[in-house]
């Protein structure tokens, strides 16, 4: 699998047709990329295979008699949908998942190695200077990383 990293500044149309960078197209094998809701209104976008593997490790850990588990799984699994890229490398997002990341016309992309999230370009911005302060607390907790 190619990792799915990077940055990107791009738009959503009025139709919902987000223009998608060329870089993390190419590194989805397909044509197509299935696409939820993420938390803190984002969306997460994954390769048919990552998303077989987080929705059956989700499944196996979720019990349909526990309102938690299911809570998670409602908010994950069951919005999803698989959209396909058109011939102008753009994806048509689902109203209502757009509508649950507030997107308006410049959307921020991130590539986040197994998935991709897709922000509100304004909203990703009020996130991360919200969470500069966490930051370094949050860095520290990945403390079996060595170079």
């Amino acid at each position: 699998m190619n990792l799915l990293t990077g940055e990107y500044n791009n738009t959503i149309d009025e139709k919902g047709r987000l223009s998608f960078p060329a870089k993390l197209r190419t590194a989805v094998p397909g044509n197509v990329l299935i696409v939820t809701k993420g938390p803190r209104n984002c969306l997460w976008l994954f390769t048919s295979d990552e998303w077989e593997s987080f929705q059956t490790k989700m499944m196996s850990n979720a019990s349909p008699l526990k309102e938690r588990s299911m809570q998670v799984v409602r908010h994950f699994i069951a919005p999803a949908q698989q959209v396909e890229f058109d011939k102008n490398g753009r994806l048509s997002i689902p109203q209502s998942l757009r509508e649950h990341a507030k997107l308006s016309k410049d959307c921020t992309i991130l590539g986040v190695a197994k998935f991709i999230e897709v922000w509100d370009a304004a909203a990703y911005k009020t996130y991360l200077d919200e969470s500069e302060e966490s930051f370094m607390e949050a860095a520290e907790e990945f403390n079996d990383i060595n170079f």
